[in-house]
């Protein structure tokens, strides 16, 4: 089971945001059988099953393993992924396009740019995984508080300046077997942890 996964295909992406599918995706982080899985969400063994039918079409959850019991065969079925995130890819024809309104300082834009980052970094870890290889990536997550709107802006220009001499000192156009990365840095304001959870 992976810890991430990115649903990029538009009917995947559907399946999961059905509510009954998505409560037992949550319960699919250990395995459990369609009769187990009933009783805790308070469903008849057939509507689970045919739910879960549907999640295995479409590579959201993965036989763990079939127990024999008397004349039936209990499959025990878990989640492919602790969580999910869905792709800009799965809405193709109107997906973010930081290109069409370039601009630093825009929120909508800071969205696009996200917005292409989990379409891409999806698109890299599908290819990895078939061609069995990992992905080279490298993050950074932090907080800093700002005293004053000023010492934000001192600290974008300072961070540009400062992104932009070491991509210059990186930067090798002429490099045959190099291979182009792109570079995200964004600063936003913090959401409080009981907004995330949506209280």
């Amino acid at each position: 089971m992976f810890s991430v996964a990115v649903i990029e295909d538009a009917s995947a992406a559907e399946v999961s945001l059905d509510p009954v599918r998505a409560r037992l995706l949550a319960e699919l982080a250990e395995p459990a059988s369609a009769t187990m899985l009933a009783a805790r969400v308070g469903l008849p063994r057939q509507k689970v099953n045919y739910h879960l039918r549907t999640l295995e079409a479409h590579g959201l959850v993965e036989l763990v393993e079939e127990r024999r019991k008397g004349n039936v065969t209990e499959r025990m079925m878990r989640a492919t992924a602790s969580s999910y995130v869905i792709s800009p890819a799965a809405l193709a024809a109107v997906q973010p396009d930081p290109a069409q309104s370039p601009d630093r300082l825009s929120a909508r834009w800071l969205l696009a740019v996200a917005g292409r980052l989990v379409r891409d970094v999806g698109l890299l870890i599908t290819g990895a995984a078939k061609a069995k290889q990992r992905v080279a990536t490298f993050a950074i997550d932090g907080e800093v508080r700002f005293a004053s709107p000023a010492d934000r802006a001192a600290f974008a220009e300072e961070l540009t300046t400062a992104i932009t001499t070491l991509v210059g000192k990186y930067h090798d156009e002429t490099a045959e077997k190099g291979r182009n990365h792109r570079v995200v840095v964004a600063v936003h304001p913090s959401v409080p942890e009981e907004t995330e959870d949506g209280a």
